[in-house]
């Protein structure tokens, strides 16, 4: 299996998901503005996706910054009549510069399925955005062992349609869903084995050589105290953090582990 490259540098997301009020959201993203510099920005990829209102007064903050700006959702019809959905041309305009598709919030409360996050992810590449696409299992399919299997049939059919000479702007997440907001985390290696058959899998895919390029974070509970074990997978390049992405100091010294 492939080890770490420079064209894997550690990339962290910040999914700030529905929180935060306006002057919060500016405040957290000044402090991360001044606390990504130095060496850690030449070492570690990092982005934040606020929520949907704040987008623009984040983006603003972090002008000029190396903190990318992401969106949390985006829909794949250019324009129309689609109420309460926001087109891909809307956020290019907002500064944003990618889209976390597929989250199992997503897919699992609000229903998204394994075809609409496609086509999102095929728009959202197609407007010059990069993805990060979340894959992940349930409780119940882990249990079942069928952890791969989950990861696998979720990724082919998220990247169908999606050429190689496009994978280089797709982080894959891998998040499992029994980890997330549950306190509870994959060890160390299962997180690596998890990572490993999703690199398999993108390997069957598209070949070796590409799937070496891609990075996959890693998305369950991820914290400042477990950040530097689970990291240290070789197929392990970064994370997609949620609580502790709201507060400037954990994420900060999550985006230190990761440089």
């Amino acid at each position: 299996m492939p080890t770490p490259t420079p064209t894997r540098r550690p990339h962290i997301g910040g999914n700030w998901k529905m929180n935060l009020t306006l002057d919060a959201a500016r405040s957290l993203a000044a402090a991360l503005r001044d606390g990504v510099a130095g060496a850690t920005q030449d070492r570690v990829d990092v982005t934040v996706f606020p929520a949907m209102p704040h987008l623009a007064a984040v983006a603003d903050t972090l002008k000029g910054s190396p903190i990318a700006v992401g969106a949390q959702n985006a829909y794949f019809q250019p324009d129309g009549a689609f109420t309460g959905e926001t087109s891909l041309s809307m956020l290019s305009d907002l500064g944003v510069a990618s889209v976390l598709v597929g989250h199992s919030e997503r897919r699992h409360v609000l229903g998204e399925s394994d075809a609409l996050v496609n086509e999102k992810v095929l728009a959202a590449l197609e407007a010059g955005l990069d993805v990060t696409l979340a894959i992940g299992e349930k409780l119940e399919q882990r249990e079942n062992g069928r952890t791969d299997a989950v990861n696998a049939g979720q990724l082919a059919l998220g990247l169908a349609g999606v050429p190689a000479e496009r994978l280089a702007r797709v982080t894959v997440a891998y998040e499992p869903v029994w980890a997330i907001g549950t306190g509870r985390t994959a060890s160390p290696e299962d997180a690596q084995a998890a990572h490993a058959a999703i690199r398999r899998a993108l390997v069957s895919l598209y070949g070796a050589d590409a799937a070496a390029g891609v990075r996959i974070q890693y998305g369950g509970s991820m914290k400042p105290g477990n950040a530097g074990d689970l990291l240290a997978g070789a197929d392990v390049d970064g994370g997609l953090i949620g609580g502790a992405a709201l507060q400037s100091t954990d994420f900060l010294a999550i985006v230190s582990a990761a440089a």
